[in-house]
């Protein structure tokens, strides 16, 4: 075999077809895009467009609300955490946060929020988990083996503005009353 007898296997290359060649070609003058118009012509996309009526997407109802600022997390149920733990890829002694259950594979790498600890499963070791967040049940779970769960510190939200107007307006009504038991008074 010499190198300019290469070639690929029949039919694995196929020419492209050449549009706007003549009405023999079999996709001459319109170029497989039917007739004249809009549609014919380059860069139009009409998606979505009923000519003129109102289209689907705005006739259906609009439900629900998806929140922007929600936050994600990766979950762990006690089960899996004590499943890892019998099979020596956690260490029980040491604590245990979201570095060891990435080490231990209960968790992916890409982490958006932190690890949540859920109460699905059993847990029968004394353990500390240090995570991002974990169930009421899953706390009360922990302590019963005599473990604990440390979580962050929850930081207090400043006020906004509409709370303090708020505020300010449950003042003002609660001054406004005082003054009124006081006048009947003054009176007598």
């Amino acid at each position: 075999m010499k190198l300019n007898e290469l070639s690929d296997n029949p039919g694995a290359r196929k020419d492209r077809t050449r549009v706007g060649r003549g009405i023999g070609s079999g996709k001459g003058k319109t170029g497989g895009r039917g007739v004249k118009g809009q549609k014919s012509r380059s860069g139009v996309a009409i998606k979505g467009f009923e000519g003129g009526q109102m289209p689907i997407y705005r006739r259906m109802p609009k439900r629900g609300f998806k929140n922007p600022f929600r936050k994600e997390f990766a979950v762990v149920n006690l089960g899996r955490l004590q499943q890892a733990i019998d099979e020596k890829r956690i260490d029980a002694k040491k604590t245990v946060d979201t570095a060891a259950l990435i080490a231990a594979g209960l968790v992916g790498r890409r982490i958006a929020n932190g690890v949540r600890i859920l109460a699905k499963g059993e847990l029968k070791t004394n353990v500390t988990i240090e995570v991002a967040g974990a169930s009421k049940a899953a706390v009360e779970a922990v302590e019963k083996a005599g473990g604990k769960v440390v979580l962050p510190e929850v930081v207090a939200k400043p006020e906004g503005k509409k709370s303090a107007r708020a505020k300010a307006a449950k003042g003002k009504g609660a001054a406004k009353a005082a003054e009124g038991d006081a006048a009947p008074a003054g009176e007598n």
